[in-house]
């Protein structure tokens, strides 16, 4: 499962970008989970980055550890061939798209809330709840310490 995440600035970063859709100045986290929300590739971009090219750059820079995977479910916001024929020359799987209901009534996607429990959990970090890094990288390691902390309190 791929998703993206838009998270606020503070004043003290360096790399900003605008996500217009959610109207957040900031950075944009992409993770690719497994189906107990553990995560296999996390990659930080700039808030303006979109969401495929962001889940394609999370592929391509995690190649090694995606190498087993058969099927990538998405949101409605991977939709398109280009998304689906780039997924396929980097990992070779399938792409599924999770459908929300015609009507206009709450529903919850099915699968979807797994990816979406994952960025919940490093919510729960104070440090990670608003970008406060300089750089990118530093935000990276950041979310990567917070998932292991999360394994690491499982075991």
């Amino acid at each position: 499962m791929v998703d993206a995440q838009s998270v606020k600035n503070t004043a003290y970063a360096l790399n900003k970008g605008y996500d217009a859709g959610k109207k957040v100045s900031g950075i944009k986290r992409h993770i690719v989970v497994d189906t107990q929300g553990l995560p296999h590739a996390i990659t930080i971009t700039t808030a303006d980055v979109n969401d495929r090219t962001g889940a394609l750059k999370a592929f391509e820079d995690n190649r090694p550890y995606l190498s087993k995977v058969e099927s990538v479910l998405v949101d409605g916001g991977y939709t398109g061939q280009p998304f689906a024929n780039a997924n396929d020359e980097i990992l070779g799987a399938t792409v599924q798209v999770a459908k929300r209901s015609e009507l206009h009534t709450f529903a919850v996607i099915p699968k979807r809330w797994v990816v979406e429990r994952s960025f919940a959990w490093i919510e729960n970090c104070r440090r990670l709840w608003k970008n406060t890094e300089r750089k990118l990288n530093t935000s990276l390691q950041f979310a990567n310490l917070a998932f292991l902390v999360l394994l690491l309190r499982r075991s």
